[in-house]
């Protein structure tokens, strides 16, 4: 199969950022006298910390003003900034290279804020690989809503038969099977993430351009 564009996502694709996010998740939540031991980290991989609060706060999250803990724990990260540049994977200035020489059209489809996949993809030097980027906060819901998808392979102009996206999160795949496209993962070594909708994997980013 000869793929037209891909659309990759950023987090534990691109950039190897989840234990960072989990521990300053953690440090976060220690300041309100929180604690995530009783959760599996996995349940954060490819998420965001506004669909998990019912698991962290439990029995009592009617006690708590969300809102005020949304804008706590965005002030929080503003002061500690992911260290985007040593989280980049040393091989995806490569294989967005060589895919760009091969034609190929490229999107990246995130969780994330928009501002900081602006600020990774710029620290990492990678940019100008992408000719659409789209964030789920931009969206009605973020993923596994296929909306990210939906957006990303219309904004691409190919076929979705001709598209191909690179995920690593079961919230990610699942997103990106519903909204009717082929998704290969980043085989998951250390959190246990349920993969298992993923159409086939990559042991690491480097494998894509010689599997293509």
């Amino acid at each position: 199969m000869t793929y037209k564009g891909i659309i990759f996502d950023m987090d534990g694709v691109l950039f190897q950022t989840e234990h960072f996010y989990y521990q300053r998740r953690a440090d976060f939540l220690a300041t309100k006298g929180l604690s995530v031991a009783h959760l599996n980290p996995a349940i954060f991989v490819g998420g965001r910390v506004n669909q998990v609060w019912k698991l962290v706060l439990q029995d009592d999250y009617a006690n708590w003003d969300i809102p005020a803990l949304e804008a706590a724990y965005k002030t929080y990260k503003e002061a500690r900034p992911t260290p985007y540049q040593d989280c980049v994977s040393s091989d995806a200035a490569k294989v967005l290279a060589g895919l760009t020489e091969r034609g190929m059209k490229l999107a990246l489809a995130s969780n994330t804020d928009r501002d900081e996949i602006e600020r990774a993809l710029t620290e990492a030097g990678i940019r100008s690989y992408f000719s659409h980027i789209f964030s789920g906060t931009e969206c009605r819901a973020c993923k596994p809503d296929p909306e990210i998808y939906e957006k990303a392979s219309a904004a691409l102009g190919c076929a979705k038969s001709d598209i191909l996206v690179i995920e690593d999160s079961p919230k990610g795949i699942e997103a990106g099977k519903a909204a009717g496209l082929t998704v290969w993962a980043i085989r998951d070594q250390e959190f246990g993430l349920d993969q298992s909708q993923a159409d086939d994997f990559l042991d690491q980013l480097g494998d894509l351009l010689p599997k293509l």
